[in-house]
């Protein structure tokens, strides 16, 4: 073969393998990973965890959005962009919808309007492959049991035979709301609501004292019901080895516990972040493999919003966005693994 030949086909073949080698890295680059719920369909509660639908313990982190009510602000992030951004750019696997209640703009005075909003975040997780928490935020939510049961009624006939939604049927009863005899039964007629329509997917109950009070939950459980999961909100920079000694009771007795709410500040949502504190959290968290979502998704000034005040609730938005509590979440969030 004479010699020019040759080189000609040695520049040939490396052009070619360069090409495929380009072309293995653009793959790569641009594979997304699998959709959370694609890659763990139905959860469900099995012991003191809860499991994808091949059994193995899952935990998911993401944000929560702010308080739905009208007139609030919040609800101006309530948008398919939104979620998206959630998932896409921060890596979540679950997002957290709050409506609010019986304050002022809350559903109770513009039923049609807020089930708006909620469907709208619901339909796009679905649409994203995410898990979604439809949320009751309510601070009284046995003052108003039968607007709680339509509202269920209507997201468990909507959505029940979506594998992606998650129910939180009281978001923080009161210190002085006790657990056994109104929150307990309060959750038992929802849990019945609910159950008549979407026999499995989690409903997720809220403990006394502003979710805190895992331990009371504990010695009074809620039974015959499956996948019953119950709520621990904490905040950083105010509850410290108490409450995750509290929840290590809980867990300890068999209760599944999910962090429907965090935050990196002081418990009135104010405040510094504590960043100490929160990786302490953290580790508790994968430790005991839980699901959790941070709050807040909104750019109110205030410590724990994830936006600083002038951010365009409309998108897109950048690092220079986010406050010190919102590139804090952020990170954990993207990079959330739990054993």
């Amino acid at each position: 073969m004479p010699l020019n030949l040759r080189r000609a086909l040695v520049v040939h073949s490396r052009f070619f393998a360069l090409l495929l080698l380009s072309g293995l890295i653009l793959a790569c680059s641009t594979r997304s990973s699998p959709r959370p719920v694609d890659e763990h369909g139905h959860l469900s509660v099995k012991g003191n965890r809860i499991v994808n639908q091949h059994s193995q313990p899952v935990s998911l982190a993401g944000p929560s959005l702010f308080w739905g009510n009208k007139g609030w602000l919040g609800d101006r992030f309530f948008h398919a962009d939104a979620v998206a951004y959630a998932r896409n750019e921060w890596n979540a696997g679950i997002i957290r919808v709050a409506m609010g209640v019986e304050e002022e703009g809350g559903i109770l005075h513009d039923w049609e309007g807020r089930m708006a909003k909620v469907k709208t975040v619901v339909d796009a997780a679905i649409a994203q492959g995410i898990y979604v928490i439809i949320d009751w935020h309510s601070h009284h939510a046995e003052d108003h049991v039968d607007a709680a049961q339509m509202f269920f009624r209507e997201m468990a006939q909507t959505y029940g035979q979506h594998p992606n939604v998650i129910y939180e049927i009281y978001n923080e009863p009161l210190e002085d709301t006790d657990w056994s005899t109104v929150i307990k039964p309060y959750a038992l007629m929802l849990i019945d609501t609910i159950r008549a329509l979407d026999p499995d997917n989690i409903i997720v109950v809220g403990t006394q004292t502003w979710s805190q009070d895992v331990d009371k939950a504990a010695d009074d459980p809620i039974t015959g019901f499956a996948n019953i999961a119950y709520a621990l909100h904490f905040y950083a920079g105010t509850h410290k080895q108490e409450l995750r000694d509290k929840a290590e009771y809980a867990l300890n007795k068999g209760l599944a516990l999910m962090v429907t709410e965090w935050g990196a500040v002081n418990a009135d949502g104010d405040g510094g972040v504590d960043k100490q504190e929160t990786r302490r959290w953290m580790d508790f968290m994968r430790e005991h493999q839980l699901i959790h979502c941070n709050w807040a998704f909104n750019n109110k000034k205030e410590g724990a919003s994830v936006f600083t005040p002038q951010t365009n609730p409309a998108g897109p938005w950048k690092n220079k966005d986010l406050t010190e509590s919102g590139r804090l979440a952020k990170d954990i969030i993207k990079n959330w693994s739990a054993p």
